[in-house]
Formats: C-alpha cells, sequence, structure tokens
C-alpha cells in the first residue's frame, strides 16, 4: 500500500514529537541563539520530509529526505553541546539523542526502500 500523506509517514510523527520535545526543553533558554537554532532545525526535519514526499518525484523526495538528515545530525550535535553548556542534564540529553538516532535510522531505511523502487 502506497503512502497518500506525508502525515502517515511514521518518521515524519517522529520528527513532529521531536521537535515539540525540543521546544519544551529549551523554552526558558536564555541563549537566544541557540534555542533558535536548534529549534528550526528541529522543524526543519518534519518539514523536509513534507516537502519533498509534495514533490511527487522519488529522486526529489530522496534528496529531502537527506535534508531531513542533515537537519537531524544538527539537532543531535548541539543536543551534545547543550550538555556540556549545561542547558540540559544529561539524562535528557542521552533520552533525545536516542530519538534522534531512531530518526536517522528510519530516515536511512526510507532513503534505502526509495533507492530500491528506482532501480526496480
Amino acid at each position: 500500500m502506497a503512502i497518500k500523506r506525508f502525515e502517515d509517514i511514521l518518521v515524519w510523527q517522529k520528527a513532529q514529537d521531536l521537535s515539540v520535545l525540543i521546544y519544551k526543553n529549551f523554552s526558558n533558554n536564555k541563549d537566544f541563539g541557540f534555542r533558535d537554532q536548534i529549534t528550526k532545525a528541529s522543524v526543519s526535519i518534519s518539514n523536509n520530509i513534507a516537502e519533498g514526499f509534495e514533490r511527487r518525484t522519488n529522486p526529489d523526495f530522496v534528496r529531502f529526505l537527506y535534508f531531513a538528515l542533515a537537519s537531524n545530525s544538527e539537532v543531535r550535535s548541539m543536543l551534545y553541546l547543550s550538555e556540556r553548556l549545561n542547558f540540559l542534564n544529561e539524562l535528557t540529553t542521552k533520552e533525545l539523542i536516542d530519538k534522534t538516532n531512531e530518526i536517522s535510522k528510519m530516515l536511512y531505511g526510507l532513503i534505502k526502500s526509495m533507492d530500491n523502487r528506482a532501480n526496480s
């Protein structure tokens, strides 16, 4: 069964959940530059998935999945930094990093499945 709407893509849903958690964890952060960067990067993950899906071609979708992957990596990198800067505690940082790792795996799996379709 083909996915009809980007809202049905599980990794898009997980990326949205991650964004909500990022916003909640950084809403009171006084380092506005850091807060803006990590929240924008987190939103970019699901937005790139949605935008790529709506392009309606596999090569475009895959290209935007790679953009989503890059934004996800940016969030993960900033999470490591947030712990070093004492913006988040170790446990919260680990939980959020685990979510970014899950999203990466899902994005790589989706990219691989799209590549397999293109080569079939």
